[in-house]
């Protein structure tokens, strides 16, 4: 149970963040909800974790991809909430097309949002965990950071990096039980992947023939927030129905 701990999902007014949002306030996590630019549906978020689970839970706007305004925003966090003890790190946006004719900008936009994000999340909330000497950083990356994926190039070295990551803070937060771990989904059924049916290659090509869920993701997540949990780290739990086994 995640009673009287305070988790952070960035990304969370919809999709997997949501979900993830929502499974922990059913755990007794209090929850802060991080997006980039639709309240409504953070604000919709939060009352559902308020009214159907009785925890505190409010919203910030933040540009993850800002360093000085993640910064505040994990003050202001602390302020209202005391400490944190979970971050998931879920924000993240795709601007598909081939390198060879891919633009800049849409190259840097995606690593800015789905990499630097991450590390900026990281870095303000690290002296938060360093202090409780007690913390969980869960990062959702994807299939296509270990596959590849043509037409993702600028997706696909995002999460990658965000692997790296993973991997790398765990190294340097583990002194200080404080756990890194990463969840890599594969075809989950959110707005990202609305095109996609059960006639598409893509989805034909996954061993148990249909997509996940935003809840499929989240039970993994809540899972690794929890104490059950607590000698892991390090690791990239993939959750693609075995697509890229």
């Amino acid at each position: 149970m995640l009673k009287g701990k305070t988790a952070v999902i960035t990304g969370g007014s919809r999709g997997i963040g949501a979900a993830i949002a929502e499974k922990l306030a059913s755990l007794g996590a209090d929850i802060a909800v991080i997006y980039a630019g639709n309240q409504d549906a953070a604000d919709a978020v939060c009352a559902q974790c308020r009214e159907q689970y009785g925890v505190k839970a409010v919203s910030y706007r933040c540009n993850v991809a800002d360093f000085n305004d993640v910064k505040e925003t994990v003050a202001a966090i602390r302020a209202e909430f005391g400490t944190v003890q979970v971050l998931v790190n879920n924000a993240g946006i795709n601007r598909d097309g081939l390198v060879a004719v891919m633009k800049e900008a849409d190259f840097d936009d995606v690593i800015q949002t789905n990499l630097k994000g991450a590390f900026n999340m990281i870095r303000h909330c690290s002296p938060l965990f360093i202090r409780n000497k007690y913390g969980k950083i869960i990062n959702i990356s994807s299939i296509a950071g270990i596959m590849g994926n043509a037409g993702q190039a600028n997706y696909a070295a995002s999460k990658a990096g965000l692997i790296g990551l993973t991997k790398s803070v765990a190294r340097e937060l583990a002194p200080k039980n404080v756990t890194c771990n990463a969840i890599a989904p594969g075809f989950i059924q959110t707005d990202m992947t609305k095109q996609f049916d059960k006639t598409n290659p893509f989805v034909a090509s996954i061993p148990l023939r249909r997509m996940g869920t935003p809840e499929d993701v989240a039970a993994l997540a809540a899972f690794l927030a929890d104490s059950g949990s607590d000698y892991i780290t390090g690791e990239v739990f993939r959750v693609d129905g075995g697509l890229a086994m």
